[in-house]
């Protein structure tokens, strides 16, 4: 029952969202068309990976995946996007009105998994990525910080994408260049929230340790001198014998 509700909440933002299944179960698309009063969402996403969606602040349609994947759609999909969007700011009112008696339900974000998109090396540029799942409603807020302090630029966050379950998943990226001593943190606000989660990302614990092998090869070293020593001392004892 609560989560019929949740569902028929949803409608208040999200319009339409459609879940498509082959035949032979080999491919899950997924269709969301959501707005509000001064936002607006449409994405299309294919076997839990996101397609395209539309940009409507920058007014372009993007593709997420590398160029090497070749996906496009056809020209003229975002200013569809767009149409759509009208279309369901139109009926924005009357969808509220409807469900405005609905009880309010909110589920939470997992804590932050923060993770690098490469291999870190000192002084190479890479990305770090901060992602959060299974929260209702759409979306969550990120902040990010270096040493302490706030960083903005070279941040990104895509649209939230939908779980099979209802609630959504959504990621934010910050294009970095790791420094020794550096220390970055990932901060998530969200209403089910009372106080924002934050997980931090240390840029040493994240680089090959040379400790130990350090001293294994002290080890070794004294090892041998130790055996070195003691052949020494047999072989003079049995000359002097």
């Amino acid at each position: 029952m609560m989560k019929m509700m949740k569902m028929m909440k949803m409608m208040v933002l999200v319009l339409s969202c459609v879940l498509g299944v082959s035949a032979d179960v080999l491919h899950d698309e997924i269709y969301i068309l959501g707005c509000s009063a001064s936002d607006g969402e449409y994405m299309v996403g294919l076997d839990g990976d996101e397609l395209y969606y539309a940009d409507f602040k920058n007014k372009k349609g993007v593709y997420p995946q590398p160029d090497f994947v070749g996906f496009r759609f056809v020209e003229g999909t975002y200013q569809r996007a767009e149409a759509n969007l009208q279309i369901c700011r139109g009926n924005l009112d009357v969808d509220r009105e409807a469900y405005k008696d609905l009880p309010l339900e909110s589920d939470a974000p997992s804590s932050p998994m923060i993770y690098p998109r490469d291999d870190v090396e000192l002084e190479v540029k890479n990305v770090l990525i901060c992602h959060v799942t299974g929260f209702f409603p759409a979306p969550v807020k990120f902040s990010w910080t270096k040493n302490g302090e706030n960083v903005t630029e070279g941040t990104s966050v895509n649209v939230p994408y939908l779980n099979k379950d209802g609630t959504f998943n959504q990621f934010s990226r910050l294009d970095f260049t790791p420094q020794q001593g550096d220390m970055y943190s990932c901060s998530v606000t969200h209403p089910a929230l009372k106080e924002p989660q934050t997980r931090i990302w240390d840029v040493e614990k994240t680089l090959p340790s040379v400790g130990p092998a350090v001293f294994c090869g002290l080890g070794l070293t004294v090892g041998l001198l130790g055996v070195a020593a003691g052949t020494f001392f047999l072989i003079k004892g049995n000359e002097c014998r």
